[in-house]
């Protein structure tokens, strides 16, 4: 049996990616309990604390996607009740969440990311959209990329490659978030890096190739079995898989995250990564990635995660990064 205690692992909430959420929340649930660690699965609801507080657990898994679980506001309240959890501090959560500001971040520190504009609904309602669109493709060029400037699993985000596409999809993009971020396209490999520290530091696992049937990583793409094909190790030069796994270390740590993350990025004709998003509550789901990248690193999901849990419980519940 493990030594941890009872383990309090949170799935669910209100987000537009709760059912990711609770797929990620039953697998590691399930690879935990075959290694012998006590494990609670919770939602979050308003029920939550009150119990934490009634029976606090030895330490907390948030496995919550989207707002509230990657937006640091989880984070926020695991730190209130004084519990130590697995994941990067509420500020971190916050700073990284918010993909311009994770790019200017991410740009001091050296790494490229694709020219972008960011456009307030409020913005594009009042001073006009045809005017708006037509300064974006003049300077983007197409094609595009449009995606709400805070959420995740690719939910209102659309590729246009025509000017007459770019008006819906920003009205896609604008139902799930108040601000779109307009991105300009870069064609090449797309990989994904996870990061893991259990006390050790940052240390990257192979990066994963993403191939979608459709052509677009799409949140159909993303959890539906059999409509994306991976390859794990990314079928790149070494020289270049290097240099992935450095910008997502980099990333990682120039955002003030801890104990997991994944970078996404693009590889170009040319061999340059281009940075394109970084998630600090990786999914965990049977297509996820880092799961994936984990067992081509010879890692065990259960002990990964177990390694995880007594990292944040030997920390405490301080939130400092």
């Amino acid at each position: 049996m493990s030594d941890l205690g009872r383990v309090v692992v949170l799935a669910g909430g209100l987000s537009h990616e709760r059912d990711v959420s609770l797929r990620s929340g039953r697998r590691v649930s399930e690879a935990l309990r075959e290694i012998g660690v006590d494990v609670e699965q919770r939602d979050a609801d308003s029920e939550l604390l009150s119990a934490l507080r009634a029976d606090p657990p030895h330490v907390v898994l948030p496995l919550l996607h989207g707002a509230q679980g990657e937006d640091g506001a989880i984070q926020e309240v695991l730190s209130l009740a004084g519990l130590p959890y697995v994941g990067s501090s509420a500020a971190a959560c916050r700073q990284a969440f918010d993909k311009p500001v994770a790019k200017s971040v991410t740009e001091r520190a050296g790494l490229s990311t694709p020219a972008a504009a960011v456009l307030p609904q409020s913005t594009f309602r009042e001073l006009g959209a045809a005017v708006l669109l037509d300064a974006l493709i003049s300077r983007l060029g197409l094609p595009v990329v449009v995606k709400p400037a805070r959420g995740g699993s690719a939910l209102g985000a659309t590729v246009v490659r025509s000017g007459d596409d770019l008006p819906a999809a920003m009205v896609e993009c604008y139902a799930y978030g108040e601000a779109a971020l307009i991105e300009q396209w870069i064609d090449g490999t797309e990989v994904a890096v996870s990061v893991v520290d259990t006390g050790g530091g940052p240390r990257p696992l192979p990066a994963v190739e993403i191939v979608p049937e459709s052509g677009t990583y799409d949140y159909h793409a993303r959890y539906t079995a059999g409509t994306t094909e991976f390859f794990v190790p990314a079928r790149l030069r070494p020289e270049t898989s290097d240099t992935v796994a450095d910008a997502a270390v980099t990333a990682h740590r120039a955002l003030g995250l801890r104990d997991m993350s994944r970078t996404d990025l693009i590889v170009d004709g040319h061999g340059r990564a281009w940075l394109l998003d970084v998630n600090v509550a990786p999914g965990m789901t049977e297509t996820s990635l880092l799961p994936q990248a984990a067992h081509a690193g010879g890692l065990d999901l259960g002990v990964l995660t177990r390694e995880l849990l007594a990292a944040a419980a030997g920390r405490g519940h301080t939130d400092r990064v």
